[in-house]
């Protein structure tokens, strides 16, 4: 098209070749397409800061869009538009691919507890192949973990498939979803993708407290003595004035009823309150309930009964604020001779914590199947925000109550399952089924997930798609879960060939109790950090936290032209995109550029009537001279 002689023709021109960053090039001919990456953010900050005392008209960027970065920043259009430098676009490629599949995204959890059943949600994108059934398998270190059969969706949109596997013993899984390529696939590479996972060995603490002696108290506590992987610890109330304590660790623990202090809550991570009256708890018992949810991030689960719910007392505060649900006024909630069926919502449909069975249609039948709930209790009205995972019909009517619901709250969580008689869901069935189990341990495990240790450790990126940089943040608190702004913050990790390696994280200003590092991983492979919160010679807390670095990949997923990247990056700039035989017109619209500019033209010196006139004048001055002094 000429465009590049074009532009030399009337400015002075610099050439940029990108990929991690920009490089100056003298020719065209130095031009190649080497780099495993692309970031445009990165190279027009660096060529605007390079550039930043020239008059520069505009950038022109030749490219198809592909930025493995996540997209030009916020940070880079002011940049840009501080400078007031336009960027025009020149968008090559195709903006859709004619045969391909791809993987586009694979979300995982980054850690779960050991043995957990885990649901992988795997984006997938296809042009040419709608209609057509591929084989999506997902891999633990070349071990089949899951697999199904897919039927793609249509061209161009984003199809996403939910991809459900247990996740075993505990330690690091290298996870890789794939489709087999089909026979025409223009582009192969883009068929898996892989993330790193962390099964946490831990065993969670759950704290359930009981009012009366009840069949619902046994049933749950034989469920969860089958999970290695949970401990229950309860205080069942005998008499008004006797307790009787089980799953404790030492002969003190509990020894004086319910908790009084933070630091004896928070050692649990999950809390259970069953068919008990809210003024048994003191005044700062129930503040203390409240905290452990919204302040130490555990999960609180109110169950009901003849003293639960409405029936407790539990329509006041603190636990108006933290139940997701707004209790009935009245008291004669709770139903002990009345049946009712219960039935999966659409969004119980879709949870982890109601799959009695892997399949999700068979799930729903099974829960319809299930044996009839005795002693229900009205839960009243689930709040905005909340969730209605299971619904049930008293008596047989077409009237549907909530049975099982679910909030976040704070930094913790909240559910309320109305009923005390789920124990008929193991008597009576088959003696080999277990729904019973299934559904309590699940609904254990959901409990406590997401419950914080006192060190949190993250990374906003556990795959470095062609990247080194590792962001590290840490968030500590105490004993009573407040935020520590006085640890120190050390992190130990292990790479690949035995490397070993301490960071030190350092406080972040703008956030209290939050530590932060950035580190560069020298090589491909799986790395394991740990950090350790001090303050002093006592231990705050530790975290575990994987990460992965891949080279050679960024460049084979969304090989299309990003045609509304490149649009919106001129919009904002004040530019203009072009297709290739649009690029004529471009080098007469720079000159009309806000930016200060130069412009190179070549003239004939009579062809400017200034200079001309002048040089007339300065002869004519010197004839004048010349007379009046003699000299002619």
């Amino acid at each position: 098209s000429g465009l590049l002689q074009s532009l030399k023709d009337r400015f002075q021109v610099r050439l940029y070749r990108v990929g991690d960053g920009a490089a100056r090039m003298e020719k065209t001919e130095q031009l190649n397409a080497a780099a495993p990456v692309t970031r445009l953010s990165d190279a027009l900050r660096q060529v605007a800061a390079e550039s930043s005392t020239l008059p520069v008209g505009a950038f022109v960027l030749l490219t198809d869009g592909a930025d493995n970065s996540g997209g030009v920043d916020p940070e880079t259009i002011a940049t840009l538009r501080q400078h007031r430098i336009p960027v025009h676009t020149v968008g090559f490629g195709f903006e859709a691919l004619s045969h391909d599949v791809e993987l586009s995204d694979l979300q995982l959890p980054p850690r779960t507890l050991a043995d957990s059943r885990v649901l992988a949600q795997v984006a997938i994108r296809q042009s040419g192949f709608a209609g057509q059934s591929v084989r999506l398998t997902l891999r633990d270190s070349g071990k089949a973990l899951a697999s199904q059969s897919v039927v793609l969706g249509s061209d161009g949109a984003e199809q996403i498939v939910s991809v459900l596997f247990n996740a075993g013993p505990a330690g690091v899984r290298n996870l890789e979803a794939s489709i087999e390529p089909l026979q025409g696939e223009a582009n192969a590479s883009n068929n898996r993708l892989t993330r790193v996972m962390d099964v946490d060995g831990a065993k969670p603490r759950v704290l359930y407290i009981e009012g009366e002696p009840r069949w619902e108290f046994k049933f749950i506590r034989r469920a969860i003595d089958e999970d290695k992987s949970l401990k229950l610890a309860s205080i069942l109330r005998t008499t008004q004035n006797k307790i009787y304590r089980q799953g404790v660790e030492s002969e003190n623990e509990l020894a004086q009823g319910f908790p009084t202090k933070p630091e004896e809550l928070f050692a649990f991570q999950g809390l259970i309150i069953g068919s008990v009256e809210a003024n048994w708890f003191t005044n700062s018992q129930q503040e203390l309930i409240k905290e452990f949810a919204d302040r130490r991030g555990g999960g609180v689960l109110f169950l009901g009964g003849r003293f639960g719910l409405s029936g407790g007392g539990y329509n006041q505060p603190p636990f108006t604020e933290m139940l997701p649900v707004d209790l009935p006024s009245g008291k004669n909630t709770y139903h002990p001779q009345s049946a009712a069926t219960v039935e999966l919502t659409q969004a119980g449909r879709d949870s982890l914590l109601t799959r009695l069975i892997d399949n999700p249609d068979a799930n729903v039948e099974r829960w319809k199947k299930l044996p009839y709930l005795m002693n229900w209790q009205d839960p009243g009205s689930p709040k905005k925000g909340a969730l209605t995972l299971v619904e049930m019909s008293p008596g047989g009517s077409t009237r549907k109550l909530p049975a099982l619901i679910t909030e976040n709250y704070g930094h913790g969580r909240t559910a309320v399952f109305a009923t005390s008689g789920s124990w008929r869901w193991q008597m009576l069935q088959p003696l080999a089924d277990q729904t019973h189990e299934i559904f309590w341990q699940q609904m254990l495990r959901w409990l406590v997930s997401g419950s914080p240790g006192r060190l949190v450790l993250t990374t906003s990126k556990s795959l470095l798609a062609d990247q080194q940089r590792v962001h590290l943040r840490a968030e500590v608190r105490d004993k009573l879960y407040e935020t520590a702004s006085d640890a120190q913050v050390e992190a130990h990790i292990l790479g690949p060939d035995g490397l070993s390696e301490r960071v030190a994280l350092r406080p972040d200003p703008r956030e209290r109790g939050v530590y932060t590092a950035d580190w560069d991983a020298p090589k491909p492979g799986s790395y394991l950090t740990e950090a350790i919160a001090r303050r002093g010679d006592e231990e705050l807390g530790r975290d575990v936290l994987t990460f992965r670095r891949e080279d050679g990949v960024a460049e084979n997923f969304h090989t299309e032209q990003n045609r509304e990247l490149l649009e919106k990056l001129s919009s904002q700039t004040g530019g203009r995109y072009y297709r290739p035989g649009e690029v004529k017109q471009l080098a007469n619209e720079i000159e009309y550029s806000e930016s200060g500019i130069t412009v190179r033209e070549t003239r004939d010196l009579w062809n400017m009537p200034v200079v001309f006139l002048l040089a007339l004048a300065l002869r004519a001055s010197e004839w004048v001279l010349r007379r009046r002094w003699g000299v002619i």
